[in-house]
């Protein structure tokens, strides 16, 4: 089995603040939206660097990071799985990250 292309860990506790006014669900997809990790593309690490505006950049032009597509959809597929996990325990609908991607 090989090494994915692109590596990550997924987020931790979604750190919500509580009170009346945020509902968790729609709090955790903007949270998740901004988290950032480390990101290893092809050996290269990419320290604390936003997750979903990067996966959309490999998404739009994979050569720039020396990937092909199936292996940027591999990078997307990993963030749906990993953040749409901690989207879900949050009262949240992966499905939601999954319609950012179309925007």
């Amino acid at each position: 089995m090989s090494t994915p292309a692109v590596t990550f860990r997924g987020p931790s506790r979604i750190p919500y603040p509580g009170g009346c006014v945020l509902e968790p669900g729609p709090y955790a997809l903007d949270y998740l939206l901004r988290w950032t990790a480390d990101v290893t593309i092809n050996g290269q690490l990419h320290a604390d660097v936003p997750v979903f505006p990067l996966i959309r950049q490999l998404l739009s032009d994979p050569a720039l990071y020396s990937l092909s597509p199936g292996q940027a959809q591999e990078a997307r597929d990993l963030y749906l799985r990993l953040a749409g996990e901690a989207l879900r325990q949050e009262g949240g609908n992966p499905a939601w990250l999954e319609r950012e991607f179309e925007r």
